[in-house]
């Protein structure tokens, strides 16, 4: 199969262009037909000389596949087959590493594969969630519903996901900028000072004393240091990915005094989101909680869910292993014990979701609000205290000069 690059006019004169793909030129011209384009230009595309070099190419951004989703949802909405809609939303796409993923995926779906089979032979793109739900939406009849679900849980779930990045991004962005100050300061600054002191000729001051030993150590131990910060990310990376070391830590992080109960809500948002919207989807409970235990993001909170998971299949309920786990608010048990009563457990989860969405804003709002004075304070108190230290010698010279 050949991609063209093509140019013509619709019935109701309106100009436009694209890319198509077809076995000749003349098979080309057909489709364009068939879509009611009467082409004026057509001619094969060019090779791109770093198509098969994969880091090179643009990466497919969640907004892009929200983008696709719910596109795709309309047009299915709208009578259109789900292979000439993929065949336009490819033909449209300016990403060309997804326009060549729509492309493949057509490709299967036209040999006889289903949807969500397509899909999953791209798991970076369609994760397990994505493709469990389309499977359910085909099985269902109602793939262009689903659609329009995925493309809002996505939207929320990346909404969520930015909140709490930006609220770890401040912190270590000014954190970054006040140790580059302080390492300037230390390596060019009291260097300068220090040989004006030589030239006085008597003993420094403690603090500015204890500063100019700093600057020294500093100097002769800052590319070890460096070496060493980039040695210990390493080597805590490497621990965090075993299964031991990943459950250490992130105990550890719910424990944590203020980021802790943060990403306790953030984990319970993510998985009551996912969970309602797949069991509104008509994914069954047993692998409804399967895929939502791989959302949590913490190692705790996901071997919580995957024991929910293993009672029920015991004919036990949801709520009462949530409650034993001891991850889990009241509230939420609660609400879920309610949901799973009145047959609205999929609307119950949504609500709680909903809920925990509002209570990730406010607890950032105070993070941001309790980490800039604190950064103040720490910046001012630093930089105060060398410039002091530095100082001192000078004001103890000019006290003996005015009093001699």
């Amino acid at each position: 199969m050949a991609v063209f690059v093509w140019e013509g006019t619709t019935t109701s004169g309106e100009k436009r262009k694209g890319e198509i793909e077809a076995q000749d030129e003349r098979a080309a011209r057909l489709l364009l037909r068939r879509q009611r384009i009467t082409p004026s230009k057509i001619k094969t595309k060019p090779k791109d000389l770093f198509e098969n070099i994969s880091f090179l190419q643009p990466k497919v951004k969640t907004k892009d596949i929200v983008i696709f989703t719910r596109q795709l949802s309309t047009m299915i909405d709208a009578g259109l087959p789900l292979i000439q809609g993929l065949e336009i939303l490819a033909t449209q796409q300016d990403n060309p590493t997804l326009k060549k993923i729509l492309q493949e995926i057509k490709a299967d779906v036209e040999s006889g594969a289903t949807f969500a089979d397509a899909l999953k032979k791209h798991p970076k793109q369609f994760d397990r969630l994505f493709c469990n739900m389309v499977a359910a939406g085909e099985m269902g009849g109602i793939l262009d519903e689903v659609l329009r679900r995925l493309a809002a849980y996505m939207e929320k779930a990346q909404a969520l996901k930015s909140k709490v990045k930006g609220a770890l991004t401040y912190p270590t962005i000014v954190l970054a900028i006040a140790f580059l100050v302080l390492a300037v300061i230390l390596i060019f600054v009291i260097p300068v000072f220090q040989k004006m002191f030589a030239d006085f000729g008597k003993a420094l001051p403690l603090p500015t004393q204890l500063v100019v030993n700093l600057s020294d150590f500093v100097k002769s131990y800052f590319l070890v240091m460096v070496a060493g910060i980039v040695v210990s990310i390493f080597l805590f990376k490497k621990y965090y990915n075993t299964k031991s070391g990943r459950k250490i830590v992130d105990r550890l992080i719910l424990k944590a005094p203020v980021f802790g109960p943060l990403l306790r809500k953030v984990a319970v948002a993510k998985f009551t989101r996912t969970l309602g919207t797949l069991i509104n989807s008509g994914v069954p409970i047993i692998e409804a909680l399967n895929v939502a235990s791989g959302t949590a993001g913490n190692k705790i909170v996901e071997e919580a869910i995957k024991g929910v998971r293993a009672s029920i299949s015991e004919g036990r309920t949801i709520a009462a292993p949530l409650q034993e786990s001891g991850i889990f608010p009241n509230m939420v048990v609660q609400m879920i014990s309610v949901g799973e009563t009145t047959g609205a457990l999929d609307q119950m989860l949504n609500k709680i979701a909903d809920f925990y969405d509002q209570e990730v804003d406010t607890a950032v709002d105070a993070l941001t609000s309790l980490i800039e004075p604190f950064m103040i304070v720490f910046l001012g108190w630093t930089i105060g205290s060398i410039i002091v230290a530095m100082y001192l010698p000078i004001f103890k010279m000019a006290g003996a000069i005015s009093g001699g």
